[in-house]
């Protein structure tokens, strides 16, 4: 069969049967966790968790909601999120948009310092030494300064850049437009889906990173929700104030599921907002090299 021949009814049968096992794979853990996270405690006693609850109830999330330690560190995540985000896209957009200029002084120089730390990485002692030196040990910025700019992601956004026309930017030059103006009334509005990709893959990046928190961060009450996360699942720790006087807390399988879901769907809630420009930024910024 060629190419561009028309499949068989039995090809297509079995295409759509395989897509049809995958995407069962694929959506079966989240339904199993989403369906224990509303189970109550007979159901767990019972062993009788499948997709659907049998006895379905708020009991798990009432129970984090009340107690504050799981607000807390979804609060944290946000905050962190972001800003990180922001600080990221600021100065991965600058610094792409300088590399992207051929015009710069020394810029072959650092876009090749740039892609040299894809190969070379500081050390765990390293990084952790300069955080300290820096003072931001035991605080927030810990986790946003130290992993501010990918690599990835900023030579994807110069190459999205250089995608863009110059006559654009030497025409704005002859009407008197300087960098700053030009990054922001042409290239900004042009770039929208490179933004949307970038953005989402820095949000996603901070939203689920947990290792920095466990490094840098002694104060438990700093905690973002991806290191609770880590606590309820792994080690069964749960949170001193999560509990009430004469409450009996639900299982603690109910609970961990709870907290899944709880630190999945911020995050989630995001794709739907950016879903138009993302495939089109990811595309975009990898044809032009």
């Amino acid at each position: 069969m060629m190419p561009w021949e028309k499949p068989s009814i039995a090809g297509q049968s079995i295409l759509y049967l395989a897509m049809l096992l995958i995407a069962v794979v694929v959506v079966f853990p989240f339904l199993y966790v989403i369906a224990v996270s509303f189970s109550g405690f007979k159901d767990v006693a019972s062993g009788n968790l499948f997709f659907f609850p049998l006895h379905p109830t708020l009991e798990a999330y009432r129970w984090l909601l009340q107690g504050g330690a799981v607000v807390q560190a979804l609060g944290i995540s946000l905050f962190v999120t972001v800003a990180g985000t922001a600080v990221s896209l600021f100065i991965t957009v600058t610094m792409a948009y300088g590399l992207s200029r051929k015009h710069i002084p020394g810029g072959k120089f650092v876009l090749w310092l740039v892609m040299l730390t894809l190969l070379i990485t500081p050390s765990l002692i390293t990084k952790y030494l300069v955080v300290r030196q820096f003072g931001m040990i035991d605080t927030l910025w810990a986790l946003i300064i130290p992993s501010a700019v990918s690599p990835f992601n900023l030579i994807v956004m110069r190459q999205f850049f250089m995608s863009i026309p110059n006559e654009l930017i030497e025409s704005a030059k002859l009407d008197g437009a300087n960098d700053v103006q030009i990054l922001w009334g042409i290239i900004l509005p042009l770039s929208k889906a490179a933004l949307a990709a970038i953005g989402l893959f820095y949000a996603v990046a901070i939203w689920n990173s947990f290792f920095e928190a466990l490094i840098y961060l002694n104060n438990s009450q700093l905690y973002p929700i991806s290191v609770v996360l880590r606590l309820f699942v792994l080690q069964g720790t749960q949170p001193a104030d999560a509990t009430t006087a004469g409450q009996v807390a639900p299982p603690d399988l109910t609970v961990q599921m709870a907290v899944v879901v709880l630190a999945t769907v911020p995050i989630l809630l995001v794709y739907p907002f950016l879903q138009k420009h993302f495939t089109k930024g990811v595309l975009t910024g990898s044809i032009k090299g």
